[in-house]
């Protein structure tokens, strides 16, 4: 039963993609929409009736798929960001041919491509074993390479495509590489196999592991590619950088940290990546001034912290944070998404969108905050545990994360008062008068808002303590001064964002290398070009190379064959075939001319000799006994003839 949650989005995905034709926008978004409705009701189901499945290809071979603790949590979570951004995608993205009123091809296929999406990561998430996960796991990077170029025609877009595809590919060549240590130690590809690998094996395992989940996570030095990521719509942005894509990583080390954190330098690594990540997201999203690009920043700053919980051995508190982020970034940026519809740009100078749109900019405020980390909302909570698990490491480590969660109420200010605050008076007579909002795009964001809104019930103990026994999962104790000190400097960032909000950036090269990681994505680009041209050098290296040696070999086995083969068939096996016809033809004559006279003749002679032999056999037998002595004399010289002979010789 376990895999109809990940094949009713697949077959969704197909069915509608070939059936979609004839629908118009409403029928297309509310078949999406049910597709993800029905897949939302199954994972329900699954996780109260602790549903299975695998599929055995051989005794060594098979496909399991298993609900865990942090596999239950991801699967309930990704269809229900889905649902909200499959209907706003129905409205936002999917055009119309106006003849017909039929979907055209590129709605169908964006559509089709994200209920695909979602079903290749039910499939990752609840995968027991890494052939499974493989599977999977490519599966998630083809959908997400289709989606970031759904939009193809425009120049740059099949470029950043290619980039992130390659950064993150590059990625799961460690997860190859833990498969094949697992098998080798283990002799099967189970999760469990890992445990019972030695500590070589295992370090092989977890290094591969740790490459993976930090390309897929986009933590350092890998966090550029969400840059080219944003080549996609923003329902796809939405998805990818909230529930989907980028959460792969974070839920592989979560799932496996108990046998993870055996090794003694995973811990201390993951802390420092996720921690490097975080401040340098941070200072990132402060400088960025393109609205899509300043939140995929905010991610892979919010996913660094999850990864600091991780290593500090609380990946409960991961997941919390996990759902508490999927919510309000895909508000977010479902919400940058209508303020380029107002004014064409995702510039954040351009917008300022608040007094147009207030509804929009009162539940894009909630989730700003929430990302902030303000109480009492629930990512603010979430954020606190992280803070308090590091605290249980050092106290400097907490005072590092609070520090990144300062930078991040910083940006989170910067984007809610320039996308969605009151323009300035000098301003408002440049605003452009964009679409209204329609009811699926705002209610859509609505509802995400809502739910960051309901999430700060996790502030109250007795929802605490059920979270800690549902899942079940071991929450960090925090200290009083922990949490003064992470919300003095949550003021602090929100009060510095909004003095930056009301002055002109200056132009520096210096905040431009930081808007844009450090020159991290160019050296990434040149790096991937780099790997685009080997690519072309040894196709080109084939084809005039081993092709052409290949060709050089049949052409001189031809030449062979016509000259020296064929000449040595002429002069000597030819030769050999006559001669031995000539032997045949002298034998056949010497037959005729002698051999009757041979053949007629020996049966006579037989006869002559049988005649006589017989003559003298009747002669020895007389009857006389001197006969006899004289035959015996005679054998017995004979036999001593004989046996003089052969002592002589």
């Amino acid at each position: 039963m376990l895999w109809t949650l990940v094949l009713v989005p697949l077959l969704g995905a197909i069915l509608l993609y070939l059936g979609g034709r004839r629908l118009g926008r409403f029928g297309l978004s509310l078949s999406a929409a049910l597709v993800v409705l029905v897949t939302l009701v199954l994972a329900g189901l699954a996780v109260m009736s602790g549903w299975q499945g695998g599929v055995a290809w051989s005794e060594t071979l098979a496909l399991t798929l298993k609900l865990s603790a942090a596999g239950s949590v991801f699967a309930v979570t990704i269809p229900l960001i889905a649902l909200p951004i499959v209907a706003y995608a129905g409205s936002h993205e999917v055009t119309l041919r106006f003849d017909q009123r039929r979907a055209e091809p590129q709605g169908r296929r964006l559509m089709a491509v994200l209920l695909a999406f979602v079903g290749a990561m039910q499939l990752l998430v609840l995968a027991n074993d890494f052939l499974t996960l493989l599977i999977a796991w490519e599966l998630v990077g083809a959908c997400s390479w289709a989606l970031i170029s759904h939009k193809w025609g425009q120049v740059e877009v099949p470029k950043e495509a290619a980039q992130a595809f390659l950064v993150t590919r590059f990625g799961d060549l460690g997860l190859y590489i833990a498969a094949a240590a697992v098998f080798a130690g283990s002799g099967g590809f189970g999760y469990a196999g890992l445990a019972a690998l030695d500590d070589g094996l295992l370090g092989v395992a977890i290094a591969g592991i740790l490459l993976a989940a930090a390309a897929k996570s986009a933590q350092l030095p890998f966090s550029s590619w969400l840059f080219a990521a944003m080549a996609g719509p923003v329902p796809v942005s939405a998805l990818l950088h909230s529930a989907t894509m980028v959460a792969a990583g974070i839920y592989l080390l979560a799932r496996l940290q108990p046998t993870l954190s055996t090794v003694e330098w995973f811990a201390p690594l993951v802390i420092a990546i996720g921690l490097a990540t975080a401040l340098v997201g941070g200072v990132v999203g402060i400088f960025q001034c393109h609205a899509k690009k300043l939140l995929a920043a905010s991610t892979s700053a919010q996913y660094g912290l999850m990864w600091v919980a991780v290593g500090a051995g609380f990946p409960g508190v991961a997941l919390l944070h996990f759902v508490a982020h999927a919510f309000l970034k895909a508000g977010l940026f479902l919400a940058a998404g209508l303020a380029e519809r107002q004014t064409g740009s995702y510039q954040l100078h351009d917008m300022r969108q608040g007094g147009r749109l207030p509804g929009i900019a009162l539940a894009v405020g909630v989730m700003s905050l929430a990302l902030a980390g303000m109480v009492p909302l629930g990512a603010a909570w979430s954020k606190e545990q992280i803070a308090a698990a590091a605290g249980h490491q050092a106290v400097w480590l907490a005072l590092l994360v609070s520090l990144a969660g300062g930078l991040s109420a910083l940006y989170a200010t910067r984007f809610q008062l320039l996308a969605y605050g009151r323009p300035l008076r000098r301003e408002r007579s440049r605003l452009p008068d964009g679409p209204r909002p329609s009811r699926a795009e705002s209610g859509s964001l609505m509802l995400l808002a809502g739910v960051t809104l309901l999430l700060s019930v996790v502030w109250w103990p007795e929802a605490q303590d059920w979270v800690a026994e549902v899942l079940p999962l071991a929450l960090a104790k925090s200290k009083t001064w922990e949490l003064v000190v992470s919300l003095v400097l949550v003021v602090l960032g929100i009060a510095v964002g909004f003095v930056m909000t009301r002055r002109q950036p200056r132009s520096s090269i210096w905040l431009e290398r930081a808007a844009g990681w450090f020159g991290l994505p160019v050296a990434i680009q040149a790096i991937a070009q780099g790997a685009v041209m080997l690519g072309h050098f040894l196709a080109r290296f084939d084809d005039r190379v081993v092709d052409g040696g290949l060709r050089g070999t049949a052409r001189f086995g031809q030449w062979l064959a016509r000259c020296q083969l064929a000449r040595f068939d002429d002069r000597v096996v030819d030769a050999g075939l006559r001669g031995t016809a000539r032997f045949g033809q002298w034998l056949a004559r010497r037959h005729a001319q002698q051999g009757e006279a041979v053949s007629e003749g020996m049966p006579g002679l037989v006869i002559r000799l049988s005649e006589w032999g017989g003559y003298w056999a009747r002669r020895a037998q007389s009857g006389q006994t001197h006969h006899y002595y004289t035959g015996i004399s005679l054998g017995l010289a004979v036999i001593l003839a004989i046996l003089v002979i052969g002592a002589w010789l």
